[in-house]
C-alpha cells in the first residue's frame, strides 16, 4: 500500500477529521520509514514536537480501532485493517446481539476521558482542588512525573471550573513552536493571541503592543486592558506542561515572575481577582528565582501521589478482574506493582492488557521490560529521547548501576526528572522505577567515560 492510498485510508477511519499539511507529512514518510528526527529535519520542525504530531495521530487511531496504535506497527495495522474490509470474516463481536454484552474497555492511551469510569480519584487531592479552584485569584501548582495524572486532573479542574461558570483557557507549552521560545516578545504576544482566540476574542496585538513600553507591561496591559474587561465571568487560565519554559532560562526567568506579579496584583487590582490559575510541571523550577519572584511558593501546591494498593485493587475490579480482588489479589498484584511502582499510567495499561483475556499476570511481567511487552512503546519513546544526548545516557547509566542514591550535575538531574526517569530526594536520584532499571540495564550502552565514576 503507497503512503498516499493509506492516506486515503485514514480519511474513512476517521470521518470528518481534516488533518493539516504537516500531520499528512509526518504520517507519509513514517510509512515510508523515516524517523522522527529526519522528519524534523526535512520539515524544520524540532524532533519532540514532530513526535508529538506523531503521538496525537496514533491516539486517534488507537481509538478508532480500539487497538495500539504506534509508529512501529502502523503499516501492519492498516494493511490488516484494509485486507479484513476487502473480505471481512464473521466474528461474535460483529454480531450487534453479542457485541452489545462485551465489556467496552478505555485504551489507555494519553489522559483519562473525562466521563470514564477508569478514573480513581486520590483523596483529598481532588477535593483540596476543587475547594480551592473556586477562591477568587486562587494559583493552584500540580506537581508529578510523567504517567502520574496531571493532565488528566488539569482537565477534572477545568471542568470544574467550567461547570461553576467559568470561562477557561488551556494552554500545553509542549505544543508551542520552538521558535517562541526564542524571544521574550514573541512568547508573550504567542501567549496573549491563545488567550484571545480561546475566548472568541480577536487579537489585537499590533495595535495594542508597544516596543517603547516593553513586552511585559506590554502583555500586562493587553490582558488587563483588553481582554479580562471582555470576560463577563471569572477567568480560568490552565497552564500545562509549565516545565517546558525551564530549558529556556531567559524566558523562565521574565515570565515567571511575570506571572506571580498577576498573582499578587489580584488583591488589590478586581480584574485580576477574577483570574484564577492551575500551573502543571514535572519538575521543580531550575531556573533561578528570588522567592518573591516565584509562581512556585504561592497558592495550593498539590504533588500527586502513585496509587496506593486499594486503589489498584478498585480499578482492577472496574476492568473485571475478579482474582485481584482480596488478601490473595492483592499478592498478586504487588508482584506487578514492585515493576511499575504505582504509577497510574502503568498501572492502566497493564489492567486493560490483561482485561482483554490474551495476557496473564506473569506473562506481563516476565515480558514487561523487553521489546515484546506491553510497555515497549512508552520505553522506546524515551530511550529516544535519550538518545541524543550522551551525557544524560552517562547520568542515567550510572543511576540504574548504583546500589545507592546518586548526586547528578544539577541540568542532567532537571532533564531525567522531567522525563520521568529518576526521583530527586534533595540533590540525589534514585531509579524512579524498577520497569525503567531493568529496561535501560539492557538498552543503554555501557558507559566508556564516566564523570560520575
Amino acid at each position: 500500500m503507497r503512503a498516499d492510498e493509506a492516506l486515503a485510508l485514514l480519511d474513512r477511519l476517521l470521518p470528518g477529521r481534516t488533518f493539516s499539511n504537516l500531520q499528512e507529512t509526518v504520517f507519509s514518510q513514517v510509512w515510508e520509514g523515516k524517523t522522527y528526527a529526519e522528519i524534523a529535519d526535512n520539515c524544520g520542525y524540532d524532533h519532540s514536537y514532530i513526535r508529538d504530531v506523531g503521538f496525537r495521530l496514533w491516539q486517534a487511531l488507537s481509538e478508532s480501532l480500539n487497538q495500539k496504535v504506534s509508529k512501529s506497527n502502523i503499516r501492519a495495522v492498516l494493511e490488516r485493517h484494509a485486507r479484513s474490509q476487502s473480505n471481512p470474516a464473521p466474528t461474535l463481536a460483529t454480531l450487534p446481539e453479542v457485541s452489545k454484552l462485551l465489556p467496552e474497555w478505555e485504551l489507555p492511551n494519553g489522559p483519562v476521558p473525562l466521563q470514564s469510569r477508569f478514573y480513581v480519584e486520590r483523596p483529598p487531592l481532588e477535593i483540596q482542588a476543587r475547594a480551592e479552584l473556586l477562591k477568587p485569584g486562587s494559583l493552584i501548582r500540580l506537581k508529578a512525573p510523567r504517567q502520574m495524572g496531571k493532565t488528566s486532573l488539569l482537565r477534572r479542574l477545568v471542568a470544574h471550573g467550567q461547570a461553576n461558570h467559568m470561562r477557561c483557557v488551556t494552554l500545553s507549552l509542549h505544543r508551542a513552536d520552538r521558535q517562541i521560545f526564542a524571544d521574550l516578545d514573541l512568547f508573550l504576544r504567542w501567549f496573549c493571541a491563545n488567550i484571545s482566540y480561546q475566548l472568541g476574542l480577536e487579537p489585537d496585538l499590533e495595535r495594542r503592543w508597544h516596543s517603547d513600553i516593553g513586552s511585559k507591561v506590554s502583555c500586562t496591559a493587553y490582558l488587563e486592558d483588553y481582554v479580562l474587561p471582555q470576560a463577563d465571568t471569572p477567568l480560568l487560565i490552565a497552564l500545562d506542561e509549565v516545565n517546558e519554559l525551564f530549558a529556556y532560562p531567559k524566558i523562565s526567568a521574565e515570565f515567571l515572575p511575570l506571572l506571580r506579579s498577576w498573582y499578587e496584583d489580584a488583591r488589590e487590582i478586581e480584574v485580576w481577582g477574577r483570574v484564577h490559575w492551575i500551573l502543571s510541571h514535572a519538575t521543580e523550577v531550575y531556573v533561578p528565582l528570588q522567592l518573591h519572584q516565584s509562581p512556585f511558593n504561592v497558592g495550593l501546591a498539590l504533588r500527586l501521589p502513585p496509587f496506593t494498593l486499594a486503589q489498584v485493587q478498585d480499578l482492577a475490579c472496574r476492568h473485571q478482574l475478579p482474582w485481584a480482588a482480596g488478601s490473595d489479589g492483592a499478592q498478586k498484584l504487588l508482584s506487578l506493582l514492585q515493576v511499575v511502582s504505582y504509577r497510574p499510567g502503568l498501572v492502566r495499561l497493564a489492567l486493560y492488557a490483561m482485561a482483554q483475556g490474551n495476557l496473564s499476570l506473569e506473562q506481563l511481567i516476565e515480558e514487561a521490560s523487553t521489546q515484546s511487552g506491553i510497555y515497549s512503546d512508552h520505553l522506546r519513546e524515551l530511550l529516544a529521547a535519550l538518545y541524543p544526548h550522551p551525557n544524560l545516557q552517562v547520568a542515567f547509566r550510572h543511576v540504574i548501576e548504583s546500589a545507592a542514591p546518586v548526586a547528578l550535575e544539577p541540568i542532567a538531574a532537571y532533564r531525567l526528572e522531567s522525563l520521568g526517569l529518576v526521583t530527586l530526594s534533595k540533590n540525589l536520584a534514585t531509579s524512579s522505577c524498577e520497569l525503567y532499571r531493568q529496561y535501560f540495564l539492557a538498552f543503554l550502552p555501557p558507559s566508556l567515560s564516566s564523570t560520575y565514576g
